[in-house]
């Protein structure tokens, strides 16, 4: 290879004014019959620096000097004006990790110290059950519903009162007055006529009550369901910085929830043995209501005998009832079977109320002492009474708390070193400016 000069394009001392063409057809040379190219000697003076070249050389690089100047210091001002967002959000970021990690759990050293944070759990889940289940106050679960355990105890207790009243409907549509008819019939005895047997009532109320005895046993065993979801959330939320506590906490509230529910279902089924025993109010509702439809057994009875064109009877408080396959019956059997048909009507409503508002009673009571009183001698009794070394084993941080806190003490630092190189940046940004 031949280094060949470069062919100047100025025309310097006596070259030709077209000295360029002159000389580059001898540089490219041309290519022979084999495909090979020759280059043809070349010999020129050596190149010259036009006149001015020089001033124009220095004068740009004299002017890059002040617009790289006037550069960095555009740069260093958008700089300046970007980092103290990027400080504010560096701040943000160090104090929610400084916050986060003053409220991890403390670090025990001793018995006696986790015997108090122990305490301390227990007596903030029983506060936090108490505005749940009790006050109905719901701050700290505002966005979870499930949580609000007052409310939805009432929309329990709402559909338990209606599952009882649809299931204990009367029968209006074609065997009205059938029932009491046949109880009258198998309680006939030799005794006078015209009084009203106490056990064809009670037969008649013992059939309506296992009716619907199903319905309060399901209601409880539904209740203490959603009842120890909510406890066991509550409890778990709480101990959730202790893996210790857990096991023994989640057990001391299954095993309390399942005696509560044992207590609540025998009660259930004393309430609706009563309830088939014994005919009795003090409600004077009762009479009142027996009264206003017993005004109506005279035109009942007259139309049922008399007006064997009329099929049905509107009665104030029971709606239509169907009377044309009442007519083969004699008058005194038709006033007695009118007669208990009433009163067993007037005194199931007050049977459906009780089954409601003890009930509500009955949780209510249950409920208070569950939270005030039962729950915490349970869990105390698990923990402690059973000595297996829980309180103990405390002391003993989980893997997962200690790395988080070792997490959160390197992003600290991290973000600390970050605000302070940032810090002196700004200074000498601000002093150059």
């Amino acid at each position: 290879m031949v280094d060949l000069p470069g062919i100047t394009r100025v025309p310097v001392h006596g070259q030709p004014e077209n000295i360029y063409e002159h000389y580059s057809g001898y540089h490219y040379g041309k290519v022979d019959k084999n495909g090979e190219q020759r280059l043809s000697p070349l010999v020129t003076k050596a190149d010259r620096a036009p006149e001015g070249l020089l001033r124009r050389l220095i004068n740009p690089c004299v002017a890059s000097q002040f617009w790289l100047k006037k550069l960095v210091q555009i740069q260093a001002t958008i700089i300046a004006r970007c980092l103290p967002e990027i400080v504010r959000k560096i701040n943000e970021k160090l104090n929610a990790s400084i916050s986060e990690l003053n409220r991890m759990p403390k670090t025990l050293s001793s018995v006696g110290e986790a015997l108090t944070t122990f305490m301390g759990i227990v007596g903030s889940a029983k506060e936090s059950l108490n505005k749940i289940i009790v006050r109905g106050e719901y701050d700290e679960y505002l966005e979870d519903k499930n949580m609000h355990c007052t409310a939805r105890l009432v929309e329990m207790l709402n559909q338990y009162s209606g599952e009882l009243h649809n299931c204990s409907e009367n029968d209006l549509a074609g065997n009205f007055l059938m029932d009491e008819i046949q109880v009258l019939g198998e309680a006939k005895g030799i005794e006078l006529p015209n009084f009203l047997p106490r056990t064809t009532f009670l037969s008649i109320l013992q059939k309506k009550v296992e009716k619907v005895s199903h319905i309060p046993v399901a209601f409880v065993e539904k209740v203490w369901t959603y009842i120890e979801g909510v406890v066991i959330s509550v409890l778990m939320h709480h101990s959730e910085n202790y893996h210790q506590l857990q096991l023994s906490t989640r057990r001391a509230g299954h095993s309390l929830i399942a005696r509560m529910k044992e207590h609540s279902r025998n009660w259930v089924t004393e309430i609706v043995q009563m309830e088939k025993l014994t005919d009795y109010t003090s409600n004077p509702e009762y009479m009142n209501d027996w009264s206003k439809l017993m005004a109506q057994q005279h035109d009942f009875t007259r139309d049922v005998l008399e007006k064997g064109y009329i099929s049905t009877f509107k009665i104030e408080g029971l709606g239509e009832v169907p009377i044309a396959g009442l007519r083969g019956y004699e008058e005194h059997v038709l006033l007695q079977a009118f007669d208990l048909k009433m009163r067993m009507t007037a005194y199931w409503k007050i049977v459906l109320r009780r089954l409601v508002d003890f009930m509500a009673l009955h949780l209510q009571f249950c409920l208070r002492n569950l939270v005030n009183k039962e729950l915490q001698e349970e869990i105390v009794q698990e923990l402690v009474g059973r000595h297996d070394g829980a309180i103990e084993r405390m002391l003993e941080e989980s893997p997962a708390v200690a790395a988080k806190r070792e997490k959160l003490n390197v992003s600290i630092k991290l973000l600390s070193e970050s605000n302070n190189v940032l810090g002196n940046i700004m200074d000498k940004i601000a002093s150059n400016i």
